[in-house]
C-alpha cells in the first residue's frame, strides 16, 4: 500500500497531550492546523512546533495567517500585518510600490512564522472583491483579475524569500457569492466561462508560482451540481489540465457547513474526506473538532483507514510527494536573528 499522509488536523490547547501525540502518530495525518487558541506566546508556539516536529519531521504545521482580520498570533513581536485590500488600494495610486510592499509582506509574514517552527500559511487569497460576500471582504486584493494575480505573485515571492510555500485559495473564486460556505451552501450561478474569465483566470496566470491551491465549498451548478472541493470536473479537468496546475491541492475545512452536504444528502465526515480524495484533493482538513465529544478527529482517521483498506479511495503516491514538497527546503532564521536581519528591518518600513 502506498504511504499517504492527506489529512490534517487541529488540537485543543497550548500542548500536546498524549491523545495529540497518538493522533500525529498516525500514519494517515500529514500535518495539523494552528488557531488562535493554541497561541500564548513566542516561545510557546515555538515549543509546541518543536513538540510536533520531534514527533514526525515530515509534519507539515499549517495556519491561516493572512494579514488583516485572518492573523492568528498579533502580539508576542509579531507585525499586525494589513489586509491585502490595503495592498490593492497602494496598487492604485502607486502600482509598482504597491508590487514592492506585497513582497516586504510576504517576507514578514513568511519568516515570522517559520521563525517559529511554522511551515505553511495558506495565503494569498486570490478571491475577487465584487464587494458583496461578507466573509472575504477586504481579504482580497482587488476586483480587477489581474492586479489580484500581479499582487499574489509579489506576495509569494516574499514568501519565498523566507523560504514558504504558498496556497492560492478559494479555487475557483469565493467572492461572488454573499453566502459564507462556513455556515451555509454558497450557490454561484454563472457559467464556466464566465467563472474562467474571471475568478478562476489567476490560477492560470500563476501556475508556475503557486506550491498549492485550497478549493471553495461553493457549489457552481453550471459546471458540477457539487461543491467545487468534491468535484473531479473542477479539480482534473479545470485546475489541472485547463489551467496548468501541478501542485499540491487542499480541502477546506471538512467541518464547515458547505462541505456537509453532498449530492443533496448530509454526508459525515469520513464521506465528505472520502469524496475529496476521490475528485482530486491531496489533503483534507478538519479543524477545531479536536474540541468535540465525541472526537471527530477520532472517527475520520478510523473512518478513513477503514475507507482504505476496502477500496473506497486509494493512497496517492502523486499527492503525498506534493505534500512533502510544500515543507521548507532550508533552516530558518532565529527570531533574535530575524529581528536584526537587514532585509526583514527594510521589509518592515516598505508595510503600508
Amino acid at each position: 500500500m502506498t504511504e499517504h499522509a492527506p489529512l490534517i488536523l487541529d488540537i485543543a490547547g497550548l500542548s500536546l497531550t498524549d491523545v495529540d501525540r497518538r493522533r500525529l502518530s498516525h500514519p494517515l495525518t500529514g500535518g495539523m492546523i494552528l488557531f488562535a487558541r493554541n497561541w500564548q506566546d513566542r516561545e510557546q508556539l515555538a515549543a509546541l512546533c518543536a513538540e510536533i516536529t520531534a514527533i514526525r519531521d515530515d509534519l507539515l504545521i499549517c495556519v491561516d495567517h493572512e494579514g488583516g482580520r485572518v492573523q492568528r498570533f498579533r502580539t508576542g513581536g509579531f507585525t499586525h500585518l494589513p489586509p491585502m485590500r490595503a495592498l490593492g488600494d497602494l496598487w492604485m495610486k502607486d502600482a509598482l510600490a504597491a508590487t514592492n510592499a506585497a513582497t516586504a509582506a510576504g517576507y514578514v509574514l513568511g519568516a515570522e512564522l517559520r521563525a517559529c517552527g511554522v511551515d505553511l500559511s495558506f495565503t494569498p487569497v486570490l478571491d475577487l472583491d465584487w464587494g458583496e460576500s461578507g466573509v472575504i471582504g477586504d481579504r482580497a486584493f482587488h476586483r480587477d483579475p489581474r492586479v489580484v494575480a500581479l499582487m499574489a505573485k509579489s506576495l509569494m515571492h516574499g514568501l519565498l524569500r523566507a523560504g514558504m510555500s504558498n496556497c492560492g485559495k478559494h479555487f475557483p473564486g469565493h467572492g461572488f457569492v454573499k453566502a459564507d460556505s462556513h455556515t451555509d451552501i454558497p450557490v454561484d450561478r454563472r457559467s464556466l466561462k464566465a467563472i474562467l474569465a474571471d475568478d478562476a483566470a489567476p490560477y492560470q496566470w500563476l501556475n508556475t508560482s503557486l506550491s498549492s491551491v485550497m478549493l471553495a465549498h461553493v457549489v457552481y451548478p453550471k459546471v458540477d451540481p457539487r461543491p467545487a472541493g468534491f468535484s473531479s470536473r473542477w479539480l482534473n479537468d479545470v485546475l489541472r489540465a485547463k489551467l496548468g496546475f501541478g501542485g499540491a491541492i487542499f480541502s477546506d475545512d471538512l467541518s464547515m457547513t458547505g462541505a456537509r452536504v453532498i449530492d443533496g444528502r448530509a454526508v459525515s465526515y469520513t464521506e465528505a474526506a472520502v469524496a475529496a480524495l476521490n475528485a482530486g484533493c491531496d489533503m483534507v482538513l478538519l479543524c477545531n473538532q479536536s474540541l468535540r465529544d465525541p472526537p471527530a478527529v477520532d472517527l475520520l482517521l478510523d473512518g478513513l483507514g477503514e475507507a482504505q483498506r476496502k477500496g473506497r479511495w486509494h493512497a496517492s503516491g502523486a499527492g503525498e510527494r506534493r505534500r512533502l514538497a510544500l515543507l521548507p527546503a532550508a533552516p530558518a532564521l532565529p527570531w533574535d536573528a530575524l529581528m536584526a536581519h537587514p532585509d526583514y528591518i527594510h521589509a518592515l518600513g516598505l508595510l503600508p
